[in-house]
């Protein structure tokens, strides 16, 4: 009797021996180079775990893992070592691993659920957009099948992240935990960025000395404007850095007015690194992000305007040029309207405004469904157009008026719901409420200065964001009820 009280229940037993089988699964798949089929494999025997056993898996700290990837691991310039038909990025296993074993506990874990978001309607319809500018255009598709779906699998995954984080964000302190990751590793970005602009020194373009396993994929120079090196970091460039910094502000100002005025050096390290990337676009979303706040706040917001003082002043220190740079780029010679209808040096630097006219004649030859998401081709040996740095003509060309409305449609229902509670709730809540509206509302408003969407790490904070403000703005009740 006694052995038998100490012998393994058959769900448990059967759990170990699936697990095992996993982990000799990718053990194999890295000695034998077989990770197509092996990983899928672990995968299924660890989720086939799962359900035997429905474990507690502790998802504050796959969230904070997942965060810290997007922030520190280049994206589309490391890779895991193996023969593909496509990169193995850190982002994609990780992402993949999440989804799967989330999915899993979806049907075993009672505690994990899928909740409605608020957001699910414009969020449904830029999907159908995405997958119809496809269908009612497959002779482009067949022509860069390749990169349609590539496109479409980021895209997938950024409404899988969304979700994910929806609904395993079940406390209000589980969605503090991880908006202090969100800014305290933001603000390490932003300083390593100040760096990069003082020294011209950065870890992210060395990271495979500090994590042997990983291996570049591509090289990206450093840029530079009015003599000033910009920051570029783990971003794809140093405007995409930008605005990745700048969603974060409002967030730091949240932890200031609810966690303590130590915050106040993440949002000081926050601007400079902004400022460090000499981008316009930058400066512009941070210009949104003091609108909605003054609109929102408008008394509080007033009286951080004497700090403007001792920021440029350290900005002068500590990037030294930097703001003259960026007085060059809003006033150049010739002025700034001038520069931006410019078609001197065709398509590989045209102007902004320059690209607004053969765009819509373009747009309006495909009005409803655009000409295709993920056809268009900026890069590589198969390109096919120009990069344009404007993603409200670019969506308006891959997914039609369809697709632009729907986008549009989410940015308004974040302001039209958040920002309506937010300026009705005087409470911390309110406060975050405020900082996700503003992030939201800058991202929306810096599309029309650059490709946002052909940006990874920004647009993954997007939809990080956006699941907090859903988790935050529309089930208060149930966010409040579980932590207390």
């Amino acid at each position: 009797m006694s052995q038998l009280a100490y012998a393994p229940r058959p769900d448990v037993a059967a759990s170990l021996a699936l697990v095992g089988a996993a982990l000799l699964a990718i053990g194999l798949a890295f000695a034998l180079g077989g990770i197509v089929f092996a990983v899928p494999l672990a995968v299924l025997l660890l989720g086939t775990a799962l359900l035997f056993q429905r474990p507690y898996v502790a998802w504050n700290g796959v969230l904070a893992f997942l965060v810290l990837v997007i922030l520190f691991v280049p994206i589309r310039r490391y890779r895991f070592p193996a023969d593909l038909p496509f990169e193995l990025e850190p982002y994609r296993v990780l992402v993949a691993g999440i989804v799967a074993f989330w999915i899993f506990s979806l049907l075993s874990d009672s505690r994990v659920r899928l909740r409605p978001s608020g957001f699910d309607g414009p969020l449904l319809l830029i999907l159908f957009a995405v997958l119809a500018s496809v269908a009612v255009n497959m002779a482009r598709y067949r022509a860069y099948e390749s990169n349609v779906l590539k496109a479409i699998t980021f895209f997938l995954s950024f409404l899988l992240v969304f979700y994910f984080v929806v609904s395993v964000v079940r406390t209000r302190a589980s969605m503090n935990a991880l908006i202090k990751v969100l800014v305290g590793g933001g603000a390490v970005v932003a300083l390593l960025a100040v760096v990069e602009a003082r020294a011209g020194f950065s870890p992210f373009t060395r990271l495979e000395s500090i994590v042997p396993f990983l291996e570049p994929v591509s090289v990206v120079s450093a840029l530079d404007r009015g003599g000033a090196t910009r920051a570029l970091g783990p971003a794809e460039h140093p405007i995409a850095l930008s605005a990745a910094l700048v969603m974060l502000v409002p967030l730091a100002i949240y932890l200031v007015r609810t966690a303590g005025a130590r915050w106040w050096l993440a949002f000081a390290a926050l601007l400079l690194g902004v400022l460090a990337t000499a981008s316009r676009t930058g400066i512009v979303m941070l210009i949104v992000v003091a609108v909605v706040f003054l609109a929102l706040r408008p008394r509080e917001t007033k009286r951080l305007w004497p700090l403007l003082v001792p920021l440029l002043v350290v900005t002068h220190f500590a990037v030294p040029g930097t703001l003259g740079s960026i007085k060059h780029a809003f006033f150049p010679e010739g002025g700034l309207i001038e520069q931006q209808k410019s078609t001197e040096f065709g398509c590989d630097s045209s102007g902004r405004l320059a690209d607004i006219g053969p765009t819509l004649d373009e747009v309006s030859r495909k009005p409803f469904f655009g000409h295709g998401y993920g056809t268009r081709v900026t890069t590589g040996k198969d390109s096919n157009a120009c990069v344009l740095d404007n993603q409200w003509l670019g969506t308006l060309l891959d997914v039609g008026l369809v697709g632009a409305l729907a986008w549009l449609w989410l940015f308004l229902a974040v302001l039209r719901r958040l920002g309506r509670v937010a300026q009705e709730d005087r409470s911390k809540n309110g406060w975050l409420l405020v900082g996700v509206t503003a992030s939201i509302t800058a991202y929306a408003v810096g599309m029309a200065t650059y490709d946002a969407l052909g940006f990874t790490q920004v647009t993954l904070l997007l939809f990080v964001i956006l699941a907090l403000g859903a988790v935050s703005g529309t089930a208060r009740g149930a966010l409040r009820d579980a932590a207390a």
